[in-house]
C-alpha cells in the first residue's frame, strides 16, 4: 500500500509563499529605458519639427521613424511597471516575471513586421528607383546612427543579458569559475562538463601549472559530507580523474604543498534561464535600427561616389534580412517560456540524479521558467524509505533558482 504526501513550499513569511520572481535588475532595466524612450522622443520631436521648420520631409520621415522605435521602448518600460506594480497580486499565480517575456515576444512581432515593410519597399524602390537627395538624407542617417548607438549603451550598460557563464581553458562551459590571486600568479579553478561528467580544472593564467603532486580539493557540502579530490597533469591545467557529484554547492579547499584556499561554489541555473527578454527586446529595436543605419550610410555613400542606385534598396534588403534573423530568435525563445517548454535541461538532469542517488525514483518532473533567474518545479517521487518532502527539499537546497518547488512522496 503507498501513502502520498503533498507538501506546498515552505510558508514565507506563516501561511504564505512569496510570488515575487522578477529579475534582479528590474528596477535597474525599468530606469535605463525610460531614459532611452525620452532620449528617442527628443530625437522625433526635433526631427519632425525640423522637417516642418525646413521643408524636409526626409527629416519629418525619419522622425516618423523613430517614433516606431520609441514605441516599442515604451512596451518594455509599462511592462517593467506593470510587473513590478502587480508583484504582489493574487490573480497571478506565479507572479509578474513572465510578463516581460510576453512583452518581448510583442516586440518581436513589430519587429518581424518592420523587416517586412523595409524589404518590401526596398524590393519596390529597385523596381521603380527614385530619386535620392544625399546632401540632405546622409546626415539625417548619421544623426540617427549616433541615437541608436547612444540608446544601446545605456540598455547594455547594466551587464550582459544572458547571465553566460565565465570560460577559462579551451573557451569550454563550466559551471563556475573561480580565480584566486597568489603569490605565483592567478590560480583558474572550475568545474569543467561540457559534454563529460563534471570534474575540477585547474590552471595558471600566464604560467605553468602546479604540479600535480603537490595539489588536492576537498569539497564540504552543507550537510557535512566530505570528498577528497586529487588532481592529474593534462598539459595546460590540472583535472580531477573522479566525477564532482551533483549538485555544485559545496565549499572547496585548495591545498597546494602547504597553503590552502577557500573557494564556495554554488549551484546556478544554465541556458537562458537568467535572460531578460524584455530588456532584450529593447535592445534588439535599437541594435536593429543601427544596423540598418549602417548599411543605408554605406548604401548612400556608394550610390553617391559611383552612381549605383541600387545599393540604397540593396542595404535596405540587407538590412531587413538582419532585423528578420534577430525578431525570429526572440519569438522563438519568448514562445517557449510562454509556453513552459523546459528552460533548463541541465539543470532537469542534474535535480533528477541528485534525488536518484540515493536510490529514489523520480516518477514526474516539471521544470519552467517565472521570471529571470527564477524557476518553478514540481516533483513526483517514489521511494521505498520513510522520507517525508523535508529531506528532498533539504536535498535540492543548493539549486537557488528553484524559487518555487512542490514535492510529492510516494512510499513504493
Amino acid at each position: 500500500m503507498s501513502a502520498t504526501m503533498n507538501e506546498h513550499p515552505a510558508p514565507i513569511p506563516p501561511l504564505r509563499h512569496s510570488h515575487v520572481f522578477l529579475g534582479d535588475a528590474h528596477a535597474e532595466n525599468t530606469r535605463r529605458t525610460w531614459m532611452v524612450i525620452w532620449l528617442c522622443g527628443a530625437m522625433m520631436i526635433a526631427e519632425v519639427m525640423g522637417g516642418m521648420l525646413f521643408g524636409s520631409i526626409a527629416l519629418v520621415a525619419d522622425g516618423m521613424h523613430m517614433s516606431t522605435h520609441a514605441g516599442a521602448l515604451l512596451l518594455a518600460a509599462l511592462a517593467y511597471s506593470y510587473a513590478h506594480r502587480h508583484a504582489d497580486d493574487p490573480r497571478f499565480t506565479f507572479g509578474t516575471g513572465k510578463l516581460g517575456d510576453l512583452a518581448g515576444f510583442t516586440s518581436a512581432i513589430i519587429l518581424a513586421m518592420i523587416a517586412l515593410l523595409i524589404g518590401y519597399e526596398a524590393v519596390s524602390r529597385i523596381l521603380e528607383p527614385v530619386p535620392i537627395h544625399f546632401a540632405e538624407v546622409i546626415p539625417i542617417a548619421g544623426v540617427g546612427l549616433g541615437v541608436n548607438v547612444a540608446s544601446a549603451w545605456l540598455l547594455m550598460r547594466g551587464g550582459d543579458d544572458h547571465h553566460g557563464h565565465s570560460h577559462g581553458p579551451r573557451a569550454m562551459h563550466h559551471d563556475e569559475v573561480h580565480r584566486i590571486a597568489t603569490r605565483t600568479g592567478t590560480l583558474v579553478l572550475c568545474v569543467f562538463e561540457d559534454g563529460v561528467p563534471p570534474r575540477f580544472r585547474l590552471s595558471m593564467e600566464g604560467g605553468p601549472c602546479p604540479e600535480a603532486g603537490s595539489v588536492t580539493i576537498e569539497t564540504v557540502r552543507p550537510d557535512g559530507t566530505r570528498q577528497l579530490f586529487t588532481l592529474e597533469d593534462r598539459g595546460r591545467w590540472l583535472e580531477s580523474p573522479n566525477e564532482i557529484p551533483e549538485p555544485h554547492e559545496f565549499t572547496a579547499y585548495l591545498r597546494i604543498g602547504e597553503l590552502t584556499h577557500m573557494v564556495t561554489f554554488q549551484e546556478h541555473a544554465h541556458g537562458t534561464a537568467h535572460r531578460d527578454n524584455n530588456m532584450r527586446a529593447a535592445t534588439i529595436h535599437v541594435m536593429a535600427d543601427a544596423a540598418v543605419s549602417v548599411l543605408v550610410i554605406a548604401g548612400l555613400l556608394l550610390a553617391r561616389a559611383f552612381g549605383w542606385l541600387w545599393m540604397d534598396p540593396l542595404a535596405g534588403i540587407i538590412g531587413a534580412c538582419v532585423i528578420a534573423s534577430w525578431s525570429l530568435g526572440l519569438i522563438r525563445d519568448t514562445a517557449a517560456i510562454l509556453l513552459d517548454i523546459n528552460p533548463d535541461r541541465h539543470m532537469a538532469d542534474t535535480l533528477r540524479r541528485t534525488i536518484e542517488s540515493d536510490g529514489d525514483t523520480i516518477a514526474d518532473l516539471h521544470l519552467w521558467r517565472l521570471g529571470p533567474g527564477h524557476l518553478g518545479a514540481i516533483v513526483s517521487i517514489g521511494t521505498k524509505e520513510p522520507r517525508g518532502p523535508d529531506h528532498y527539499r533539504a536535498r535540492l537546497a543548493g539549486f537557488h533558482s528553484l524559487s518555487h518547488l512542490t514535492i510529492e512522496v510516494q512510499r513504493v
